[in-house]
């Protein structure tokens, strides 16, 4: 993937991005306005954007650019972490564009322009495969259409304050590639939800990774620890004093920092973790706490809920 800070023949009566304020082609200052050919990239663009945090509008007029700035500053959105995604549906666009730009920066709004291109084999290929015309083919061929939509995006691309060429990467690289422009410190992590619930009762539909802790002698044949839960401190001072309870923590815990850094390369935000037992009752709600108290530990995002407790 090839980066370039600018482009060739920028409208002289535009000052360049140093002049405008601009601390480098990262977001750190400025709205971002992400645009370019359709298929390059720029819905993958936009969801890298939010999962750091921004707040990101897709497919927004460039007439109504100020409009977002101005309520985005109404509920004390950081300008910072605003982005619009504008692509060539709009009429008019390169005339909108320019002139939405113009008057965010007279106001003093801070504008950053970024731009997703690709050649025109990539982007043949990637409509292609997805089986869909190109937004302005009309009735003519796909290659038409992106034809057009290169001669209508020229001055905004040489206007661009960043352009970034998608052809030979897939979206993940594309992904990490906006984190790095825009994510300075921060790096986004894996967000997980852990859901107990009873085998008997069904699986979660939306699992990722299931934990059955059927394994562990069921409290529900103690009968002082039958009514209670296990987020009750007999239950889970039972649960967790069995033989291999901390060795499966210990585990899977290694486990899962594995598989968490792999989602997160793979550009994976969320994960949805089911740890089972029979009722949901006892052993699953007492391990899914545990689990989540060893997942925050390691700085991660954690959710516990418990799906079936109650139910019996």
């Amino acid at each position: 993937m090839s980066e370039q800070t600018g482009g060739t023949g920028r409208d002289p009566s535009r000052p360049p991005p140093a002049e405008r304020g601009r601390r480098g082609v990262v977001g750190d200052t400025a709205f971002v306005i992400v645009t370019g050919m359709s298929g390059a990239g720029r819905s993958t663009a936009a969801k890298a954007l939010e999962d750091l945090g921004w707040f990101v509008i897709d497919n927004l007029p460039p007439g109504m650019l100020f409009a977002m700035a101005e309520e985005a500053g109404r509920v004390k959105l950081p300008t910072d972490k605003v982005a619009a995604v504008v692509d060539v549906r709009s009429l008019a666009f390169t005339t909108d564009l320019n002139s939405a730009i113009e008057e965010l920066e007279a106001r003093g709004v801070g504008v950053r322009v970024v731009f997703l291109e690709a050649s025109d084999e990539e982007l043949v290929r990637r409509f292609e495969n997805v089986r869909r015309p190109h937004p302005l083919q009309g009735e003519g061929r796909l290659v038409d259409g992106i034809a057009r939509e290169r001669g209508i995006l020229r001055e905004v691309r040489a206007n661009a304050d960043l352009v970034i060429d998608t052809s030979s990467h897939n979206v993940h690289e594309l992904r990490g590639k906006i984190v790095s422009f825009f994510g300075g410190d921060h790096r986004p992590g894996l967000r997980v939800n852990i859901v107990s619930f009873g085998f008997k009762y069904g699986l979660p539909v939306d699992a990722d990774l299931v934990v059955d802790c059927r394994f562990l002698p069921n409290p529900h044949w103690v009968p002082e620890l039958r009514p209670m839960t296990g987020l009750e401190t007999p239950v889970r001072e039972y649960v967790l004093s069995q033989p291999g309870a901390k060795e499966f923590l210990d585990g899977y815990e290694e486990v899962l920092g594995v598989v968490a850094a792999g989602y997160v390369r793979e550009g994976k935000g969320y994960a949805t973790l089911a740890v089972g037992c029979t009722g949901g009752r006892h052993r699953s709600v007492a391990m899914a706490e545990q689990i989540g108290a060893r997942l925050r530990e390691r700085d991660m995002e954690v959710q516990v809920s418990h799906r079936d407790v109650g139910r019996e």
